[in-house]
């Protein structure tokens, strides 16, 4: 499930489902059943059930918010290095050219924090940090106009061709199509 702000529970929401845990678990000592227990605290068997295992081996401590679950693995004071290292330049990491893609600013981030994050995380954290795609100001002088345009009248209409024959077909994927 997808919450608002790309983040998990509120600090509230997640303080009102302790409380319901930790009720279950003054009940857990009770001695009271787990049915009886999910239909007064309105949720799931399972959920009771599982609970009782954790409450059964950590006590009460298990039945405790961990936190929030999408707490970033870089901290602000982390990413103020990594804006260092991305302002001295790609070349200055050995990259043969001057372009930050993801995946370099990804390596970079494990070489110098020794944490290991996904494409799409290393992207979310530059956005949260207010760096943005950066699409050239003007386009290369090797431009040649002329070949482009030969290129999009003549080799494009040849090379784009639909998916799938626009043809009478069937939907069944045992049944071809009958006459």
């Amino acid at each position: 499930m997808r919450y608002p702000e790309g983040g998990g529970l509120t600090a509230e929401r997640r303080a009102f489902r302790e409380g319901i845990r930790l009720k279950a678990g003054e009940r857990f000592a009770a001695g009271e059943k787990t049915a009886v227990i999910a239909k007064d605290l309105r949720v799931s068997v399972r959920s009771v059930e599982r609970w009782r295992r954790a409450w059964r081996e950590s006590g009460m401590e298990a039945l405790r918010s961990a936190g929030p679950a999408n707490s970033p693995t870089v901290t602000d004071s982390q990413f103020a290095v990594v804006e260092e290292e991305l302002g001295k330049g790609p070349s200055a990491h050995g990259f043969e050219d001057e372009r930050w893609t993801l995946a370099r600013v990804q390596t970079v981030i494990r070489r110098r924090l020794r944490v290991s994050l996904s494409v799409a995380t290393v992207w979310r954290l530059l956005k949260r940090h207010g760096w943005s795609w950066q699409a050239p100001a003007r386009r290369a002088l090797e431009r040649d106009e002329h070949a482009v345009e030969l290129w999009k009248k003549e080799v494009w209409p040849r090379v784009k061709v639909s998916r799938r024959p626009m043809v009478a077909g069937s939907s069944s994927r045992t049944r071809p199509d009958s006459p």
